[in-house]
C-alpha cells in the first residue's frame, strides 16, 4: 500500500496534516505519479538497480563518513565542538552551497567550452584542474575563501555594499577556455541576499544560529525531516513547492540536500555515538529531485517516458519550472528511488543485514 492510499480520504489529500513520520515529498510524488501518465516506473529496473547498488555498497564500503574524504569539502573539527570557529565555518559553507545548488546544466557538458572553475583538486592539493557541474560551485567558493573573500559569511554576502554584484561575478568567474558563464547568476545573487538577510536578522549572522534554534525548538531531539521543514518554513527560496491539480506538491530538493549535507558533515566517528545535531530520521529524506538523477534512472531503465515526452526531450525543449512534464519526471524519480530503497531493505533482511 502506498503512502497516498493510506492518507487519501475520499477525494481529499491532506498533505499538511501528514504524520510527522511521513515525508510530504513522498506523498506528493505518489499523487503526481498516479495522476499523470507521462512517466512510468519499470519494476524490473528497480530490482536490477537494487541488486547493483547493494553490491557496490558492500564492495566500496560506503559510510556517511565518506563525506569527509572529498578533497573539496570543508570539514568540521572533531569531536563536535559548537564553540570551535571551524564548526561555524563549516555550517556557513554548507548553507551557502546548498542555497545555490541548482541549474548547472550545459549542452557543452564534457567539453572545455562549458562553464567550469579552475582551482586546486582539493584543499590539500597543489594541482589545479577545471571543476564543472555542481563541483564548479564548490570550487568557486573554496577559491574565494583562499583569496581572502569571506564569501560564506552571511553578513558579508547579504550586504550589497560589502559584497557588490561585481564581486560575486568575480567569485564565479569561469575558466579560461569556457565560453559560458555561471548559469542564472542574477537568481543566485538574489538568493544570497535573501538568505543572508534572514540569517543575520533571525539567527545571529550564522547558519549555526539556525541549527541551535532548531535544537532548542525540538529539545535536542529533532528529526532530519523536521530540520528540512524548518528550512522551508524559514527561507522562501528553499520552498520547492508547486500547485498541481488543486493540491500543494512538495519536492524540497535543496532543503533536503542541506539537511543531508549537514548530517553527513557532522556524522560522528563511531556509529555508536549520537549525532550531535539531529539524531533521528535521516532515512525519511528522499532523493534530491534534480535534472541529473532522472537522466540516470531513465538510462538504467527504471523510468519509461511517454512518446510525447521523449519527442520533447529529444528536441531539447526546455520545460519551465512547475510544468506537468517537469513535475512528472521529478515525481517518478522520487518514487522510483523509494522503491529501490525498499528493495534494498528487503534484500538486506534476506541477507541477514
Amino acid at each position: 500500500m502506498t503512502i497516498l492510499s493510506r492518507i487519501q480520504e475520499g477525494d481529499l489529500l491532506t498533505f499538511e496534516c501528514l504524520p510527522d513520520t511521513i515525508n510530504p515529498v513522498v506523498a506528493s510524488a505518489e499523487f503526481v505519479l498516479e495522476t499523470l501518465d507521462l512517466v512510468q516506473i519499470n519494476e524490473d529496473g528497480v530490482a536490477a538497480a537494487a541488486r547493483y547498488i547493494g553490491s557496490r555498497f558492500i564492495k566500496d564500503g560506503y559510510t556517511p563518513r565518506t563525506w569527509r574524504t572529498h578533497p573539496l569539502h570543508l570539514c568540521p573539527p572533531e569531536p563536535y565542538d559548537p564553540t570551535h570557529p571551524g564548526t561555524r565555518a563549516t555550517l556557513d559553507w554548507i548553507f551557502l552551497i546548498s542555497s545555490l545548488n541548482f541549474s548547472f546544466w550545459s549542452y557543452l557538458d564534457g567539453s572545455d567550452a562549458c562553464f567550469g572553475v579552475e582551482w586546486r583538486e582539493g584543499w590539500a592539493s597543489e594541482r589545479h584542474v577545471v571543476h564543472t557541474g555542481y563541483w564548479s560551485l564548490v570550487a568557486a567558493l573554496d577559491r574565494a575563501l583562499e583569496e581572502g573573500i569571506p564569501i560564506t559569511d552571511p553578513a558579508f554576502y547579504a550586504s550589497e555594499e560589502r559584497c557588490p554584484n561585481s564581486l560575486i561575478e568575480h567569485v564565479f568567474r569561469a575558466s579560461s577556455n569556457a565560453i559560458e558563464s555561471v548559469p542564472l547568476l542574477p537568481k543566485r545573487i538574489a538568493i544570497m541576499r535573501e538568505v543572508g538577510a534572514i540569517i543575520c536578522a533571525e539567527f545571529g549572522g550564522s547558519f549555526q544560529g539556525f541549527v541551535e534554534a532548531f535544537q532548542r525548538r525540538y529539545n535536542y531531539d529533532g528529526t532530519a525531516l523536521q530540520f528540512a521543514q524548518m528550512v522551508t518554513d524559514t527561507f522562501p527560496s528553499f520552498r520547492d513547492e508547486h500547485w498541481f491539480e488543486g493540491r500543494r506538491i512538495f519536492f524540497w530538493k535543496r532543503a533536503q540536500i542541506l539537511t543531508a549535507e549537514t548530517w553527513a558533515a557532522f556524522f560522528p566517528p563511531s556509529e555508536d555515538d549520537p549525532h550531535p545535531l539531529f539524531p533521528h530520521g535521516i532515512g525519511q529524506l528522499t532523493m534530491f529531485a534534480d535534472y541529473r538523477v532522472p537522466q540516470i534512472l531513465h538510462h538504467l531503465r527504471l523510468l519509461t517516458y511517454a512518446p510525447s515526452l521523449v519527442r520533447s526531450l529529444k528536441s531539447r525543449e526546455e520545460f519551465e519550472c512547475g510544468v506537468r512534464e517537469e513535475i512528472a519526471i521529478r515525481a517518478a524519480s522520487i518514487v522510483a528511488v523509494e522503491r529501490v530503497a525498499a528493495a534494498l531493505r528487503v534484500d538486506g533482511r534476506h541477507a541477514g543485514g
